[in-house]
């Protein structure tokens, strides 16, 4: 796979390069197959930072699908919803058209919604298969999206969408894309703030880590890194704001 591209900068300047990376996936999906363009965003810290702009991005939203790389049992409604933060995000903007996808971790039999969701994705990815972008924060123990470092679900090798039940950081119901679709990505986007993420960023740019993370950076087909100076902390030899990992 192909050396990520690391940008260090300050969290206005990533949001600015997230856009770029948007725009440039969603122009070579609609040329590709005269389609859709599909994409998977997490909440938090980067959906904070980065959706505004992300909105502000002008192309056809009513042909862009958004999909959640994961979800808290807990309702729209409730602060800790990945969906409801974006649909607040997004109100009042034209990719507010784009949030029809929810995905439904409160639901009572979660295996069922899980299913039913991967079902609604296949359907949004036609014959291809992929992820036009995928947006995902990090964890300070270096997971993505509901994918913990030692669980399970980082087994999956053919399911796009697993109910979680044990999840080790409440709530302990969730639902999550698995890794093989996130890997599976044309782009993928990670994003990550803070001195505390720091050491998951260092494993896995070295390539010695077996994080989740670690396994998005090691297998993804592009791979571009938007870190804060935190987060950057412990890289050495990094090049200019712009440059590879050496």
């Amino acid at each position: 796979m192909g050396h990520p591209r690391l940008q260090v900068a300050t969290p206005e300047t990533l949001a600015e390069t997230f856009a770029g990376e948007f725009a440039a996936a969603a122009d070579q999906a609609l040329a590709r197959n005269g389609g859709r363009c599909v994409m998977a965003i997490p909440g938090g810290s980067v959906a904070e930072r980065f959706l505004p702009r992300l909105a502000m991005v002008r192309r056809p939203w009513n042909v862009v699908d958004l999909f959640w790389c994961d979800e808290r049992a807990v309702p729209a409604t409730d602060p800790g919803s990945n969906a409801g933060l974006a649909a607040r995000l997004l109100a009042g903007t034209p990719a507010a058209a784009a949030v029809r996808h929810l995905m439904p971790a409160d639901a009572s039999n979660l295996g069922a919604a899980a299913e039913q969701y991967a079902a609604e994705l296949a359907l949004a990815l036609g014959d291809e298969g992929r992820l036009d972008l995928a947006l995902l924060g990090v964890g300070e123990d270096g997971h993505v999206a509901s994918l913990f470092p030692g669980h399970s679900a980082l087994a999956e090798t053919r399911k796009t969408v697993l109910p979680i039940f044990n999840s080790p950081k409440p709530p302990r119901r969730r639902m999550t894309l698995t890794l093989p679709v996130l890997v599976g990505a044309r782009r993928v986007v990670v994003a990550a703030f803070g001195v505390a993420k720091a050491e998951a960023i260092r494993d896995a740019v070295s390539g010695v880590g077996r994080t989740p993370v670690a396994r998005i950076v090691a297998n993804a087909e592009r791979v571009v890194l938007l870190l804060d100076q935190g987060a950057a902390s412990l890289l050495h030899g990094r090049g200019p704001n712009d440059g590879r990992v050496e």
